[in-house]
């Protein structure tokens, strides 16, 4: 699938989005939505903007892979949000993003202030750029195969 994808990095409070290149190669962070009565109207409006073709939400699992409640409110609200804006889905193991994308802004100089407002968005691109780079890598492993 070739076109632009959002990521999200679904949270109780604020919804991190980050978005691809048309190519499906590098994940930016965009910015965060707030949750609340106008969260999908503000997705659409994101989808139209870059003209998405897909989401990928970040899934919270535990650093054993098992899913909690945490996950199950993501899933539920994903799953809603794709419905409303008619795009494909996809989930992708998020655990360890936050402290990522903290790291990253501490290690870039970002003051403690800025990074809570950086983080969401900074913490979706590493979610989409993770699975961004796996299909790289299935698509790379499967050229030549005669299966």
């Amino acid at each position: 699938m070739m076109g632009r994808m959002l990521g999200l990095d679904v949270g109780g409070r604020r919804i991190g989005v980050a978005v691809s290149d048309a190519l499906g190669m590098i994940a930016s962070p965009v910015r965060f939505i707030q949750r609340g009565p106008k969260v999908i109207d503000e997705l659409r409006d994101l989808v139209a903007r870059y003209d998405a073709v897909q989401l990928v939400a970040g899934l919270p699992v535990g650093l054993s892979g098992r899913e909690g409640s945490q996950a199950a409110e993501v899933r539920a609200f994903a799953d809603a949000a794709a419905k409303a804006v008619a795009l494909p889905l996809a989930y992708w193991d998020e655990r360890l993003t936050s402290t990522m994308a903290e790291r990253s802004l501490i290690a870039s100089g970002t003051r403690r202030a800025k990074r809570r407002e950086q983080i969401d968005a900074v913490a979706a691109a590493i979610i989409l750029q993770g699975y961004l780079d796996s299909r790289r890598r299935s698509r790379e492993s499967g050229v030549g195969s005669r299966e």
